[in-house]
């Protein structure tokens, strides 16, 4: 899920629904006065102006109106015109009365007023002098996009028109890119040389000169049966002329830039604590991505605690399936067990987590009464991006009109690994990502910002939890599936050794690859790309524990308490949205 528009991080509150649990509300007056009447106008407007900055989000949820804007967010009027719109909202928030609105609303309130804070923050910093990686970045979005088969619609004329404009905006922003990639170079802003490698070959992809093969010419394709010969003859001549005159320069530009100058530019150390106020911007990242006030060591200490438990629980399975070496050997021996490799071609790779989906269904009732309407599919990742990519889910369309989709990179299906499949499968898309997503925005109870908001801790915590509801969903009866869960488990606890490793402690990126090695079953491939990975997005992979550990603990807390009844305690998680993880256990508790 991208950052600022997943990520997005996205409940479905029945509100006369008898089964439903209701979230706790103390004693306020109900939101009838004036107060909550102008705090109402403060959330509109905010949920309103907000798209004009952000307008990918509105497309990745189905909102038009924005499917055309492109902001260039690299230049100085885009980050003053940012900053003056939280501070504006702030200083509203300010004139609210807290106190007087209800409990649901001084939830809107803490959670706009965090949302404010960490945006403020964000923008001490220079992150604009690094706006390309191998993982995260502008161009990846656009080229997903840019295939037709996404978020962006190419329903009719006016959709083509709105992408060629988007599209006009694209080069404006790649001409920044380039520009603040040098001032970069010249004030010590710069990628690890490992992460610059691995995003040339994305641009020499992107800049390959057949016109009518690019990647960007594939919606003049697939236009709608019921367009026009002289409209799908238009376009495709506007867009041959966008790619061969704007897009095909830039991206060869970007290469030659990328290979000559910025290659021999970039650091040979890892961590962002190496750039210019790098660690300062790193506690500004464990902030934002976990929600809390921990400090690196201290997540450092307890990545440290949870990989040697899981690795306890790990022998047990070793022994339960009768290997008769070390758990170092049994991670060798996962790893290239042909029998866990059993796919010829990439459609079975897809179908076995279509089956995964089937077995588990039946079960859902005990767990779930709380399901969203949206659809939902799964789908092999684009080949441009199936590389350097991770599995990972993107949400539907809030209207419906486009699934949620659960999207699986296969490079090398004779090789693709299934001792996880049905960990991920729960994570990714049922009842992880897809339910929780999902629900959010089709929670008519929740202001409209918050159906779209994305807080890492509580998303990724979800995820990471519903994969430990396995065997309650009649699945993980293989013990190689459940030490593929165990195995998933405790490689979230080593992203919180690694993440802080590396960006707090020195850690090179060979260090925090062969302590990956050691204490996962993980192909050294695919742990590589995972290093890459924290080493692009400093600090987002200390959230899948830290949130998944709070809401086991908050389980816990309520498990002991009468009446318990797990459907309902997660009616309660769900039902607020995406939310810091201290106001979640102000819920529900």
């Amino acid at each position: 899920m991208y950052k600022g528009v997943i990520f997005l991080f996205l409940v479905l509150i029945l509100a006369n629904c008898k089964e439903q649990a209701e979230v706790p509300v103390a004693d306020a007056p109900e939101d009838n006065s004036q107060i909550a009447k102008d705090f109402d106008e403060v959330l509109e407007t905010y949920y309103n102006e907000r798209f004009e900055f952000f307008p990918f989000e509105a497309t990745m949820v189905g909102i038009e109106g924005f499917n055309d804007q492109l902001p260039n967010t690299l230049s100085v009027e885009y980050r003053n015109d940012v900053k003056a719109f939280f501070t504006k909202t702030k200083e509203k928030l300010a004139s609210i009365d807290k106190s007087k609105l209800s409990a649901n609303a001084q939830t809107s309130y803490d959670v706009l007023n965090w949302e404010c804070d960490i945006a403020l923050s964000e923008l001490n910093f220079r992150t604009d002098l690094m706006p390309l990686n191998q993982f995260e970045s502008l161009h990846l979005i656009m080229a997903t996009q840019a295939s037709g088969e996404s978020a962006q619609p190419f329903k009719n004329k006016e959709d083509y028109e709105d992408w060629h404009k988007r599209l006009d905006a694209y080069a404006t922003w790649l001409d920044t890119a380039k520009v603040r990639m040098m001032e970069g170079i010249d004030s010590g802003y710069v990628l690890p040389k490992a992460l610059t490698l691995k995003m040339i070959p994305q641009f020499e992809q992107m800049a390959q000169q057949d016109v009518e093969k690019h990647l960007f010419f594939k919606p003049i394709l697939n236009t709608p049966e019921d367009m026009s010969s002289e409209d799908s003859s238009a376009l495709a001549l506007s867009y041959g002329l966008i790619i061969k005159d704007k897009l095909l320069p830039r991206f060869l530009d970007m290469v030659e830039f990328l290979k000559n100058d910025y290659l021999n530019a970039s650091r040979e150390t890892s961590g962002i604590s190496e750039i210019p106020n790098g660690a300062a911007y790193y506690q500004h990242q464990i902030k934002e991505f976990t929600t809390t006030q921990m400090t690196a060591e201290e997540i450092h200490q307890l990545g440290l605690n949870e990989v040697a438990r899981l690795r306890k629980e790990m022998e047990t399975v070793k022994s339960q399936v009768g290997f008769k070496g070390n758990l170092n050997q049994f991670f060798v021996h996962v790893r290239n067990n042909k029998k866990l490799m059993p796919f010829t071609e990439p459609e079975q790779v897809v179908e076995n987590f279509n089956k995964i989906h089937e077995k588990m269904k039946p079960n859902l009732d005990k767990l779930f009464d709380l399901k969203p309407k949206i659809p939902f599919e799964v789908r092999r990742t684009e080949a441009f991006r199936e590389a350097s990519a991770a599995a990972e889910y993107q949400q539907g369309a809030i209207d419906g009109s486009r699934p949620g989709v659960f999207y699986v990179p296969i490079p090398n299906v004779k090789k693709y690994n299934t001792l996880s499949d049905e960990d991920l499968f729960l994570h990714e898309a049922i009842p992880g990502h897809h339910y929780q997503i999902s629900l959010q925005m089709e929670n008519d109870s929740l202001p409209a910002f918050r159906k779209l908001l994305w807080y890492s801790a509580y998303g990724e915590g979800w995820a990471l939890y519903t994969e430990s509801l396995g065997k309650e969903l009649g699945l993980y009866t293989d013990p190689y599936q459940y030490f593929g869960m165990l195995s998933a488990e405790i490689h979230r606890a080593i992203r919180l050794v690694v993440d802080t490793g590396i960006h707090a402690k020195g850690w090179s990126r060979e260090k925090a690859i062969k302590y990956s090695l050691d204490n996962e079953a993980k192909s050294e491939e695919e742990i590589i790309s995972e290093i890459e990975r924290y080493m692009a997005w400093p600090g987002q992979a200390l959230s899948y524990k830290i949130g998944q550990l709070k809401i086991i603990e908050l389980r816990n807390k309520k498990s002991k308490m009468p009446g318990f009844d797990i459907k309902q305690f997660h009616n309660a998680v769900l039902q607020p949205g995406c939310i810091p993880l201290s106001v979640l256990e102000d819920i529900i508790l």
